[in-house]
């Protein structure tokens, strides 16, 4: 497989900077792939940015009309392992037609919210 654009591997930095500056949020590297976690609990799997795999990122929504118009992204699907169950939702970062950074964003925050204590969504809110 062909290495991310640079245009690519610079959205894929924004969404990985921005889940990380999100309270009590720290990455580790299960698997061989990136993942930011808050409470012990992962909200955004980032996987691999080698090459090996197209750049993507797993994410909860759990409000239903965002979860719907997430599946409208092209080469979006329900997360493997049964995740897909619960709200989780793998999307291409990159790619025509792939959501722009903005609204990625926006649903790494609600996957966050999903996950985070009470404690840390009210010090998010505070920000």
């Amino acid at each position: 497989m062909a290495a991310p654009s640079k245009a690519a591997l610079a959205k894929w930095e924004k969404l990985r900077e921005f889940a990380l500056s999100l309270p009590g949020a720290v990455e580790e590297h299960p698997w061989g792939e990136t993942v930011v976690k808050a409470n012990k609990k992962i909200f955004v799997f980032l996987g691999v940015d080698d090459g090996s795999h197209p750049l993507g990122m797993g994410v909860k929504l759990t409000d239903e009309s965002t979860h719907a118009h997430a599946l409208t992204s092209p080469g979006a699907q329900p997360s493997g392992y049964g995740l897909g169950k619960s709200g989780w939702v793998q999307l291409p970062v990159a790619g025509k037609g792939a959501p722009r950074v903005d609204l990625l964003c926006e649903w790494v925050e609600e996957s966050y919210r999903a996950v985070a204590t009470k404690k840390l969504v009210a010090e998010l809110d505070a920000r």
